[in-house]
């Protein structure tokens, strides 16, 4: 009986490749399976934390009223200098999932409160580091990471417990605001002129705030900048900026309103300043002097009648989506009509939502009730450049503002208005929930002392969960104190002390060195919902984390 032969085993055809020889002849070249690489068990989850680690490492000395900038460059040479942890984050280049993790942990802080996007990674990462000395130890991850939800549970009723409402006090509220943004605003780069952002994010906010819903619309917040003058130069202005200059050199630079009326009255429009054309693709033909005279009257006619419609509605200033040429240009400065040109979508919008007036798509539907209305309209000039911004100013209760940013270079201009951003979104949530905590590692504090009190409480293994999570929330004043040149250690155990001594929780690191521990005094508030969020973030974060103990890298193919 004759053998059966023993049937060789198939490479992997898979991913095969036909290639030819310099004869032209056919070979097959079968990848090999690639790198894969495989970590588990404890290596995995010490790698995870090792990453986290190092992704806190960078962004901790950003932390607080005396923390450092960052300067990022993009590969494509651009340039961002700033301390918003969201933003370092995002433009970071980072290879490590885990990393990654975190940066869309602060991506959602910045999305659902706008603040606090270093602080949150900060307590991750502390969180982390805590749970991989008791992995260590031997306790089982899925043990630590429930612990940690109960601590988390309870340091936010602690929290809740310590606010203060500071609705109560309907005049102080708008102090309270103030403060909250100039809180916000104390770590960033307008420093420097604290009270005059402050005060311009708390006059947007509460400028176009829904009192019924609570709540703040941004749309309604332009903000806009402009490179040259000095952070002092800002300010809030009621209506809308435009990029833009009027479409005649010889318009007038100031609308005021006509004698007798109350207003400058505006026209919104989407349509163009042209003879309509035929819908369908469309074709002329002229072959005499006397046709294209017609044609030339016919689309006189039409300019002459587009016109009048806009002078029959009583418009003073005609705002255009689409250009106009230069006849129609040439009538509208004739007609005493100033016109604005290429206006884009989003702040025609604006303009209408600040003017009260309504967006007309033809000529045929102008009529005066569809105006808008604001109190004047002029050009601003900068320095010796040709640059020009139309404003539409002081809209009859309009809801709409424009924070004006001026700043010596671009990135000065870009980082006011992260800054500026994020003390807006402080005051909304101020509006939202009018509870505040204490800044300045207080409240964290005041949690870690409640947390270690229940650890005591507790039996078996919880309590280690327990005491890590009190020991990941002192981490925040801790860091506070190290940007602020003082002994971190020392610092948080003279905080410790007195807050258990006074059985207060409104002492906090004294970062700008005033001389006092007393948080309310030195009015350094954070919105509550803020730091709800950054705990209950910060501990869902690691307990997905805890929960991954198999990492399978497919490596890249090599030939």
């Amino acid at each position: 009986m004759a053998a059966v032969p023993q049937a060789m085993e198939m490479p992997d055809m898979s991913n095969a490749i036909v290639a030819q020889d310099e004869m032209g002849r056919p070979f097959i070249i079968v990848r090999d399976q690639g790198n894969k690489k495989r970590q588990h068990g404890l290596e995995a989850k010490k790698s995870h934390i090792l990453a986290a680690r190092s992704v806190s490492s960078i962004i901790k000395s950003s932390l607080g009223p005396r923390g450092l900038d960052k300067i990022l460059i993009s590969p494509d040479g651009e340039i961002t200098i700033t301390n918003d942890g969201a933003t370092i984050l995002s433009q970071m280049e980072l290879d490590n999932e885990i990393a990654k993790l975190l940066v869309q942990l602060s991506k959602s802080q910045d999305d659902e409160i706008g603040d606090g996007t270093t602080g949150v990674v900060v307590l991750a990462s502390a969180l982390l580091d805590q749970a991989l000395e008791l992995i260590e130890k031997g306790i089982h991850p899925i043990k630590i990471a429930n612990g940690f939800e109960e601590a988390a549970k309870l340091a936010v009723q602690e929290l809740e417990a310590k606010s203060d409402d500071v609705i109560k006090e309907q005049k102080l509220f708008k102090d309270y605001l103030f403060e909250a943004a100039k809180t916000s605003l104390g770590s960033k780069i307008v420093s420097k002129d604290l009270d005059r952002f402050a005060q311009i994010a708390v006059n947007a906010v509460t400028s176009v705030m829904d009192e019924d819903r609570k709540d703040v619309d941004f749309e309604l917040i332009k903000l806009e900048g402009r490179v040259g003058g000095s952070l002092k130069d800002s300010k809030l202005i009621n209506g809308v900026i435009l990029d833009k200059d009027f479409s005649h050199p010889q318009m007038p630079k100031v609308v005021l309103p006509r004698e007798g009326e109350d207003g400058v009255k505006l026209a919104i429009l989407t349509c163009p300043f042209e003879p309509p054309k035929p819908k369908t693709k469309h074709k002329l033909d002229i072959s005499s002097v006397e046709e294209y005279q017609k044609l030339q009257d016919y689309e006189q006619q039409k300019f002459k009648e587009m016109i009048d419609h806009v002078k029959k509605a009583g418009a003073d200033v005609v705002i255009c989506q689409w250009g106009f040429d230069d006849e129609a240009n040439h009538l509208l400065l004739q007609n005493n009509l100033p016109a604005v040109r290429w206006v884009g979508g989003q702040e025609l919008e604006q303009i209408a939502i600040a003017t009260h007036g309504r967006i007309v798509p033809r000529f045929q539907d102008l009529s005066a009730d569809k105006l808008g209305t604001c109190s004047k309209i002029y050009e601003m000039e900068f320095g010796t450049t040709k640059d020009r911004m139309l404003v539409v100013e002081k809209c009859k209760d309009a809801k709409t503002v424009t924070c004006f940013i001026r700043g010596s270079n671009k990135m000065i201009v870009d980082e006011a208005k992260r800054a500026l951003h994020d003390a807006l979104c402080v005051v909304r949530n101020l509006v939202k929930d009018s509870r505040v905590v204490y800044g300045g590692g207080a409240a964290e504090v005041s949690m870690s002392l409640s947390v270690s009190e229940e650890a005591d409480k507790q039996r078996g293994i919880d309590q280690y969960a327990f005491r890590a999570f009190a020991q990941a929330l002192d981490t925040v004043p801790m860091v506070l104190a190290e940007n602020s040149g003082l002994d971190p250690i020392e610092t948080l155990t003279t905080l410790k002390s007195k807050q258990l001594k006074e059985q207060t929780s409104i002492i906090g690191v004294d970062c700008l060195g005033k001389g006092t521990n007393d948080m309310r005094e030195l009015f350094v508030v954070d919105p509550f919902i803020g730091k709800k969020q950054q705990i209950l973030l910060a501990s869902q974060l690691c307990r997905m984390i805890l929960k991954i103990d198999n990492v399978i890298i497919s490596g890249k193919d090599e030939y």
